[in-house]
This record gives structure tokens, sequence and C-alpha cells, in this order.
């Protein structure tokens, strides 16, 4: 058993000998798969430029494996130029691991951001934006439910986490407010009057609250996995951290600024219509007619448009960048089922009017004040502000459906950017980066070399230690402590989502240690037994009977503690545990059974010892 254990962790820890090649990844957007055709663009581009690699074409992405990293980032440019928009290429890593080993599921132990090199953000969702942006859904709300249910209000307005909406009679007031506290179960209703009105004031209940709150930051968290893969990072790490924190890990990715642009953009769009019968002049210095606002392009022109928005964003499913008939930049837009039944039905009836593309985006407020809070303080919250941009004013000229384009756009970048960001979604709520670092591949190297350097300076000394202190019985440990490291990289090899980190190397280094203090455990109360007087073989017995209580003691607190990290931790503690309850547990199996069976067989058939090697 015991060698048929150690074979296997042997063997799957075998594709950890064959290092990395530098890769590009590729992928397609919007669900497009990478085919023949696309690889085949890819060689004729590569191979134009004289550079050879090798191309692994398997679920729907490619990957082309250089010789060194100068072909691979020249490769770059190539391979984006000669694919286009359609699909995202990314710099990475591949396992050099020959195709019989992945046939068979094996693959070496897949490297944190601090040994890989890449981005860090930790990220803040705004609260307060999230909730304005719930009351504010909730006065449209009560006001459509009201009037389809012909019960005539007198306005209705969001304050706080609360909305209130005024009648002029009593009668009107308490008919509402049986509709709406039968229809929304998890709203407080209270009556008051002020001012000659009578209002209902909506309160969310504390779990609906803490329930929006929670939605806010879990939507969020999926929408930038959803702008990770447009990025085309491989194995990304985008997890909750505490009430409202997020965090990104990018490996790989050295472009913090595009990251950034992309990651932290809170873009959306809304379609209006615009009024044309104002007067431009009277609306730039304010005077707009009942229902409407002013808002501006990018070259500062008023545009008067209708407060009523026909569609947002959210019912955008997929966005492409192309050009039109002259050549100019566009975003083509596909819209759901709900979508685009509504805008069929609004453009049906306003043909020949025109509509507004409103590009609307959060950015975040820097203060004047020299003494104020930046970001990375402890207590920064980030201020906000709404930016609202016209970028297209299109005449209607049929009825639309479910597709159609966006013109007006300035750039073939502008139009890629905006394509990728309503194609994974807007956040829910403004976010903002709090915290940023970059890690180099360098550097990652050097954490990897001097991990390294530090676990064999441990185990050397150790192995030394343990054959001039115990002899032939040290030696033994020595082997158990090569057959716990063999088992701990096979293990971690074969778990899918396990990643080494550099705190991962120092649980290692940690569980090595443990693994020779059971050893000890072992060897003392075996000396004590023979210093008793007790007979050889049954000296060893007692040595492994009495000792095994002790060390399984140990190692279940230190297991349950790692246990506890493991659950709450995130990131690089999270790794860590991982490693030291995986070391902990192999190394119950090797310096416990293991040793156990190699002591046996040495010495176990020999009754007329008269001393041992300890």
């Amino acid at each position: 058993m015991v060698v048929l254990i150690i074979a296997i962790g042997a063997f799957y820890a075998l594709p950890n000998l064959y290092g990395e090649d530098p890769a590009l990844q590729i992928s397609g957007t919007h669900g497009l798969d990478v085919d023949a055709k696309a690889q085949a663009k890819v060689q004729q581009a590569l191979e134009a430029k004289n550079i050879h690699a090798q191309y692994d074409l398997e679920n729907g992405q490619l990957l082309v494996r250089f010789k060194n990293t100068e072909e691979q980032l020249m490769s770059r440019e190539t391979v984006n130029e000669a694919l286009g928009d359609s699909y995202v290429t990314a710099l990475n890593l591949a396992p050099a691991t020959p195709a019989w080993m992945r046939s068979l599921g094996m693959h070496p132990l897949k490297l944190g951001l601090d040994l890989r090199g890449g981005v860090h953000f930790l990220m803040e969702v705004d609260m307060e934006a999230a909730m304005k942006k719930m009351t504010d859904q909730l006065v449209n709300d009560f006001r459509t439910e009201l009037r389809n249910n012909s019960i005539r209000l007198s306005g209705a307005k969001a304050e706080g986490d609360s909305v209130v909406v005024s009648f002029r009679d009593e009668d009107t007031r308490d008919k509402a407010m049986s509709l709406l506290s039968d229809r929304h179960k998890d709203f407080k209703f209270q009556a008051g009057e002020q001012d000659g009105r009578y209002l209902i004031r909506a309160t969310m209940t504390p779990q609906k609250l803490s329930e929006v709150r929670t939605n806010a930051v879990d939507q969020n968290i999926n929408i930038i996995r959803n702008r990770v893969n447009e990025l085309g990072v491989a194995e990304p790490l985008v997890q909750r951290q505490g009430a409202d924190r997020v965090v990104v890990e990018l490996p790989g990715i050295q472009d913090t600024a595009r990251a950034k642009e992309i990651l932290g953009a809170t873009a959306t769009l809304e379609f209006r219509l615009v009024d044309n019968t104002a007067d431009v002049a009277a609306a730039a210095e304010g005077h707009v007619p009942a229902g409407t606002e002013v808002l501006y392009d990018a070259r500062h022109y008023p545009v008067v448009v209708s407060k009523q928005v026909i569609l947002t964003g959210d019912h955008i499913v997929d966005a492409s960048s192309s050009s039109d008939e002259n050549g100019r930049p566009q975003v083509n837009i596909s819209l759901d089922s709900r979508g685009g039944n509504i805008m069929s039905a609004f453009t049906k009836d306003n043909v020949g009017k025109p509509m507004a593309t409103n590009f609307i985006e959060y950015k975040v407020v820097q203060s004047d004040d020299p003494n104020a809070l930046k970001p990375g303080d402890k207590g920064y919250k980030p201020k906000f502000r709404k930016v609202e941009q016209i970028i297209n004013v299109a005449t209607i000229q049929t009825r639309l459906g479910s597709s159609f384009r966006i013109t007006g756009i300035d750039s073939v970048k502008e139009a890629h950017n905006l394509a990728l960001l309503l194609r994974a979604g807007a956040l829910i709520a403004p976010i903002q980066i709090v915290e940023e670092r970059t890690i180099g591949p360098s550097l990652g190297q050097q954490n990897i070399d001097n991990g390294m350097k530090a676990m064999l300076y441990g185990v050397f000394f150790l192995v030394v230690f343990m054959i001039i202190y115990y002899k032939a019985f040290g030696f033994i440990a020595d082997l158990a402590l090569l057959f716990n490291l063999v088992l701990l990289v096979g293990i971690m090899s074969l778990i899918p989502g396990a990643t080494m980190t550099l705190p991962g190397i120092a649980g290692m280094v940690l569980t090595l240690g443990m693994a020779v203090d059971a050893n000890v455990l072992i060897y003392e109360r075996i000396r004590e037994e023979i210093r008793a007087g007790r007979p050889i073989q049954a000296a060893i017995n007692e040595g492994y009977a009495r000792a095994f209580v002790t060390i399984a003691d140990s190692n279940i607190t230190t297991f349950i503690t790692g246990l506890i990290l493991f659950m709450v931790g995130t990131g690089s503690v999270k790794g860590f545990a991982l490693v030291l309850m995986i070391g902990l547990a192999s190394s119950m199996f090797t310096a416990v059974t293991a040793c156990r069976a190699i002591v046996n067989w040495i010495w176990g058939g020999r009754a007329n010892l008269k001393s041992l090697s300890i």
C-alpha cells in the first residue's frame, strides 16, 4: 500500500519537471470558438514574420507556444492584426507537459500571482450609489403600478433608503397603500400627512436592505468575471473580501492601465427620444420644456432629450465593433427578447423622430483638500460623479427589433472598448480601486528562487541533523521526508483549483518540519522504552503505538486551524491553508505508516536484536 500510494503521488508530480513555455492564449469573444480557419490565419501571419511555433487547439481556444519571450511579445501584435476584434489574445505561460500526460489529466502546479507575476486589485463597491439606483428604480415601479391601476398620485421621490409617494386625498392614498403593501412584502409602509398632502413612506426591511447590498456586490463580481474573460486572462481570481470589497488577481497581465480601464468602468447606455422642437439656445441656459432635460455631445453641443428612458443597457446581450459602409467605426447591438419588444413597440410609433444614445459613466471625484483621505488609507470612501454624453443622434428610419447599430463613434479603439463593456455588462454600482499591486515576471521568478532556496536549506539541515542524531532511523525519517514532499506536490497538482503561492511554499516548509517532529516523538519514545529494559521489538512497537496519540492530537488541532483559515481567508492565505492541510495529512501517512513499514521491513523479522541504530 505504501509503495502504491507513493508511486501514484510521484506519477502526478512528474509534470512539474517539464517547466513552462512562453505562449499566446487566443479565445473568441461573445461565445465565438477558435476554429481551424482562425488557426490557419495565425500560423500564416506568424510564418510571414519568420516565427515558428507549436499550436494546440482545444475546447475552442488556441494555445501558441514559442521558444522564448521575445518571439512571444513580437507575435502578440501580429496575431491581433490578423484576427481583429473578434478574438482576444493574452500572454501566457503554458506547461510544457507532454501530450500523453495531459490526456491523463496530469498538470503541473498552478502558480499564484506572487510567483507568476501580474496585477492585484482590491476594489470597493459604492453602496450609496447602489442604494440610490435601487430607490430610483422603485420610484418608477411605484408610479407605473399605481397608474396601471388608475390610482392618481401627485408625486414620488426617493429619500435615502426610502421612497415617498404623495396624493391629493386620503382615500386615494389608502387605496394605493393597500395595493403596494400587497405587492411588496419586503417593505414597511407608513401613512402620513404633511403640508396638506397625504403621503406613503416605503422603507426596506433590514433583511431586504442586506439582500440589496449583498446582491450589488455579487452582481458586480459576476460582471467583473465577464470582463476578465473578455481580457483573455488565464486562471484569474475574482472573489469577495468583506462586505463591500472585491479582490481581482490577473496573472500574466502587465498593462495595468488597460486592466483598470476595463474592470473599473461603470458604463452603460440609455436610449431617449430627442425633442427637436425645443429652442437649443434657451435649453443651453436651462430653459427646457417640461419632461425634458439637456445633455451634451462630445463637441459640447446641447441636445434636449426626454426624461423618459426608452431602454437601458441592461437589456443588451451582445455587442461587437465593426465599420459601416463608409469605413467609420460602429457598434452592433443585440437585445434580449424583452428589450427587443420594447424597442420594436417604441420605434413603430416614432418613425421619423430622432433618438439619442446616451453614454453614462461614473468617475471618481478627486478631492482638493490636501488632508483628505487617499486610496489605500484606512476609512477612505470614494465619491463618484455621474458623467453623461450623447454619443449618437439618429433618425428612426424604420421599426427596429432586437438588432441595430450605433454610429458616430470617434475611433476604432473607442468602439472596441464600448462593445467590450456593453457585452460584459454594466456594473450595478460604481467601483473604486483602493489598492493596486503589480508584480513583474522577473520578481515572480525571484520569489520562486528564494522560496526554493529557503526550502532546500531547511530540508538540508533537517536531513543532516536527523542522520547525525538518530543514525539509521534518521535516514529512514529523511526518506519519509522525501516521500512527503513528493505526495504533497502530487496532490496539489491533482487538485483542479489548487494554486501555489509564496505563502504556500512557506506552508510546505512548515509541514516538512512538522513531519520530522512526528519522527522525533516516535524515536524518543523508542529510546525511553529501550532504556526501561524492554526488548527491541517491544520497544519499537510501544514507541509507535504510544507516540501516535500525541502526533494525531497535535496534527488534528493544526488541521482544524488550517481548515478555518481556508474557509475565511482569501488569496494567498487560502493557498497557505490548503498546503498546510494537505501536508499534515501526507506527513501523518509518511511519518507513521511509511516509516513503520520500512522499519518493519528492515528490523521486523530479527528476534535476537540486541541494539538499534537510533
